[in-house]
């Protein structure tokens, strides 16, 4: 198949089609449990973006006890770059739809596009915000594990209380 030109995008429509199927049989066609000693840890999601780019599902589970393991790297990277206020404030405003430089800048409240930058590399360098031309997005793959972090932040501060 690396020879077909139009592998990646029958591939896009496969998965959705799967991730369809899963919705409509009510889950039943999700992983099994983990069957870690210790048990484990599960989120799932699925939300329509603002701008058009159909429904995204998302589900995952990953044993409780290796959780302690992964690499503090990526995870820190990912909590860090959520846990400033003003790249909270543009990940927020990207959720809503893609935006440029003015609607980031005015959506974070920033006196210049230059601190806009600053924050969108940390956002990038973390995967949860891409470039597409002059405008910024969350990627699809994103979507549902950030708002995942902010809701399980929101829970651990007692803000869902």
């Amino acid at each position: 198949m690396p020879d077909d030109p139009d592998a990646e995008a029958r591939l896009a429509a496969l998965e959705e089609r799967v991730a369809a199927l899963e919705a409509a049989l009510g889950g039943q066609g999700e992983p099994e449990v983990s069957s870690g000693q210790a048990g484990e840890v599960s989120y799932r999601g699925q939300v329509s973006l603002a701008d058009g780019a159909g429904p995204v599902s998302w589900w995952i589970g990953y044993d409780a006890a290796a959780s302690l393991a992964l690499p503090a790297g990526p995870v820190t990277e990912v909590l860090a770059a959520l846990g400033h206020p003003v790249r909270l404030a543009l990940v927020r405003r990207l959720l809503v739809g893609p935006a440029g430089t003015s609607e980031l800048v005015e959506a974070a409240e920033l006196s210049s596009a230059g601190q806009l930058y600053h924050h969108l590399r940390t956002l990038t360098a973390a995967r949860l915000v891409e470039q597409d031309g002059r405008r910024h997005r969350v990627p699809s793959t994103a979507v549902v594990p950030i708002l995942v972090a902010v809701v399980a932040a929101a829970d651990s501060g007692g803000a869902l209380r």
